[in-house]
């Protein structure tokens, strides 16, 4: 199983919480948790784009950086981890972000990957006046497809002539390519979004969802496995989920209890009523799954709450599961997380032997 860290690009990382631990994005911070991710023998690193934070007590993501830039500068600084950033692409043209891509491709040499993101939050791109209007909810993969056909065609041959309703490139050129294939990152779980992902994108991202509930994103990852047969290729689901880890299971659910009694109303009602903004019928997309009411303070990813070995244990329980290519994670204190993860977790990981033996 690949193993990830989704690295913290906004402060506070996923945690909508006064009680949780409380920083600031930095390049510094960010490079730390992803050297010791590479120290450690894991598989990548991935930094979303939020353009918007939800406010409330805890100012929740109103601090960022930006997603390139900072994968740009990871870039320079590792030499083996793979390297994910995140393109809104309601902001920056195709024929750019393929020449973007192509110099961190450069400076990584062949470690860089694009996570593609449709833009769900009115309020992120209405302050720009970059807004497509209400009609963008339900047409957003269909830009993104062609968005997608664009990037292909730039990266593949040089060179794109396409013409679509939301693109038309006119002889439009790109040089240098890149060294090997650049890997499409989806997190779409509606219907619409898993279809994309299966003809366009190389990797699914899934919530999951629940607490120690390791085995429950198994419908996900069956439904992306079903889209893709249909689509002729093979994509794998990556569950995002978030590890509370502690010498024991009982100090470990103390930590959780203490962050949930802790959570930011202001900022989760803030975050609803921009999920309600999408009034159309049906509950399946992630927007509405990271505001649901369960669990809003995680934004209800799949969390495992226990001791390293109790962990361990529940990763190789979804390492298991047909269509599961691997998790990202997200933690409570990253730095500590990630070496406890490195030293602690992962040695006990049956589906993780092989970084043992590497190292």
């Amino acid at each position: 199983m690949q193993v990830g860290v989704f690295i913290p690009i906004n402060n506070n990382g996923w945690l909508i919480s006064e009680t949780a631990p409380q920083y600031m994005p930095s390049f510094d911070l960010n490079k730390r948790i992803t050297l010791a991710a590479e120290r450690h023998g894991l598989d990548f690193v991935l930094s979303m784009i939020k353009l918007h934070g939800f406010g409330g007590k805890t100012q929740f993501w109103d601090h960022g950086l930006e997603s390139f830039t900072l994968m740009a500068g990871l870039a320079a600084v590792t030499s083996r981890i793979k390297l994910y950033a995140s393109v809104a692409t309601l902001t920056i043209p195709p024929a750019i972000a393929a020449r973007m891509a192509v110099t961190i491709d450069s400076i990584s040499h062949g470690r860089f990957g694009l996570n593609l993101v449709t833009g769900w939050q009115k309020a992120e791109y209405e302050q720009m006046g970059l807004w497509p209007g209400e009609s963008h909810f339900h047409r957003r993969y269909d830009m993104l497809a062609e968005y997608a056909q664009v990037l292909r065609e730039l990266w593949e041959k040089g060179e794109s002539n396409f013409k679509g309703e939301f693109y038309r490139m006119e002889h439009c050129k790109l040089s240098p390519r890149p060294s090997v294939p650049i890997k499409l990152i989806c997190a779409g779980q509606s219907s619409e979004g898993m279809r994309f992902t299966a003809r366009y994108a190389d990797y699914c991202f899934t919530l999951g969802k629940g607490i120690n509930t390791p085995r429950a994103f198994a419908p996900m990852a069956e439904r992306m496995s079903a889209f893709a047969a249909e689509a002729g290729r093979k994509v794998e689901t990556t569950v995002l989920t978030m590890i509370i880890a502690d010498e024991t299971d009982e100090a470990a659910w103390a930590k959780w209890e203490h962050y949930k009694a802790g959570a930011d109303a202001e900022a989760i009602a803030w975050l609803t009523a921009q999920a309600g903004a999408d009034k159309r019928p049906g509950s399946d997309t992630n927007v509405r799954q990271l505001a649901d009411a369960a669990s809003a303070v995680n934004l209800n990813m799949s969390t495992l709450v226990g001791s390293y070995a109790s962990v361990a244990r529940m990763l190789d329980e979804m390492a298991a599961v047909p269509g599961c290519g691997g998790v990202m994670l997200t933690f409570d204190d990253f730095e500590k997380g990630v070496e406890d993860f490195g030293t602690r977790i992962q040695p006990l990981m049956a589906c993780r032997s092989h970084v043992k033996a590497a190292a």
